[in-house]
């Protein structure tokens, strides 16, 4: 499980009468409403259709401290959140202290992603989110469908290149949807925080009980197919992993990793938003990732592979095919449970460029979105990264 998940008491919650998203949300619900606005930013709410039929969330967000975003145009960063997360993610902390804050009084358009499922996105053109059908996807899909469409949406608006984010499962999103020549022929540049590719050596405890209880095997033989940790339904099946298996009394901890600098005084504020639903046959899909040591699509057994792909065995992303001319910028931590130095190692060595890295020995898996350090630790860096690149296009 890749993700991070701002829970202090942890919370699992299959929803089926009462859900965390709607198909539509009132004016004053949205993303751009509730924290954009609030702070004094400029934010425009954009809906996206994938070419599977789900409605996407997208919000455009500019500062006021750098005048008029067209007269002074600089490029678009697109901002791809984790597993169990949305856009949110990159607004939790003060303006000072969050990523998509910095980058708009940087004068990018900031343009934040939010996958099917989340909250601020508008579910089906004809699934209602209790059909099994609307949670029948895994991140293969949100690499190569979600992510696919915000990026055409944003070059049709902007025509011009895009610079990308992502964190976390964004980060498998991105590196997946990299393969694909006509996804990477979209972007600019990216930047990964906490990159994950591979799972083989994911050593966070909590995850790990998960795995060996077949737990993603479990929740989908029940017939559930939507997993959203946002109810105290769930705190007895959470105690049942940790007991006598564990010490979950810093669960956050157990999940993700030791944080450095993750402000205990804002939890409260986090789990306003956080986390968000994911659908049961993602969880398997990263179990597989982690069984398998492989960064491949979702496995369905040799029968159904053989319908779905015309193969045994289902087809790998090969991150040799990402473009060499495509610059890359990662940035992990040495306390990160889940992705592991092992497993970043495996990704660059089979990448045809070679990345420019940031690694910082005591930063978890959350310090990369919500230290209150992370503005001089990480994101200073990044956007010198993307005003070299920036200038280089220019160039061109």
């Amino acid at each position: 499980m890749v993700a991070v998940i701002f829970i202090l008491s942890a919370l699992i919650y299959v929803c089926s009468a009462e859900t965390y998203t709607s198909n539509r949300l009132s004016p004053d619900q949205n993303l751009c409403a509730l924290i954009i606005r609030p702070a004094g930013y400029a934010c425009s709410e954009h809906t996206i259709l994938t070419d599977d039929g789900y409605l996407l969330a997208l919000q455009r967000v500019s500062s006021s401290k750098i005048g008029n975003l067209r007269q002074n145009p600089r490029p678009p960063v697109l901002l791809q959140h984790g597993l169990f997360m949305g856009g949110d993610a990159w607004f939790l902390n003060s303006p000072e202290e969050s990523l998509g804050f910095i980058l708009a009084d940087r004068g990018f358009d900031v343009w934040v992603g939010n996958v099917r499922g989340t909250r601020w996105s508008h579910g089906h053109v004809s699934l209602s989110l209790k059909d099994k059908d609307f949670w029948d996807w895994s991140w293969q899909e949100l690499a190569l469908h979600d992510f696919a469409a915000m990026l055409r949406y944003i070059k049709a608006v902007t025509s011009t290149k895009i610079f990308v984010v992502g964190h976390s499962q964004g980060t498998i999103m991105s590196l997946a949807a990299f393969t694909q020549p006509n996804i990477a022929e979209m972007v600019e540049a990216a930047a990964l925080l906490s990159p994950i590719s591979y799972l083989e050596h994911i050593n966070s405890k909590f995850v790990l009980r998960m795995v060996n209880m077949h737990l993603d095997q479990m929740i989908l033989a029940m017939g559930i197919h939507q997993v959203n940790f946002r109810s105290d339904w769930g705190v007895n099946l959470v105690d049942s992993i940790c007991d006598g298996h564990l010490d979950c009394n810093d669960l956050l901890t157990s999940i993700t990793g030791k944080n450095c600098c993750f402000n205990n005084s804002r939890v409260d504020f986090y789990l306003e938003y956080e986390p968000h639903p994911s659908s049961a046959k993602n969880i398997r899909h990263l179990f597989q990732m982690i069984r398998k040591g492989t960064f491949s699509k979702y496995d369905y057994g040799v029968v159904k592979n053989l319908m779905q792909y015309g193969q045994l065995k289902p087809p790998v992303f090969n991150l040799g095919n990402i473009p060499e001319s495509l610059p890359l910028w990662m940035a992990y931590g040495g306390d990160d449970a889940l992705a592991d130095l092992t497993d970043v190692k495996h990704t660059l060595k089979e990448l045809q460029s070679t990345p420019e890295l940031l690694y910082l020995e005591n930063y978890g898996h959350i310090d990369f979105i919500i230290s209150v350090h992370a503005k001089e630790d990480i994101y200073n860096h990044m956007i010198s990264f993307f005003n070299s690149r920036e200038k280089s296009s220019s160039l061109k």
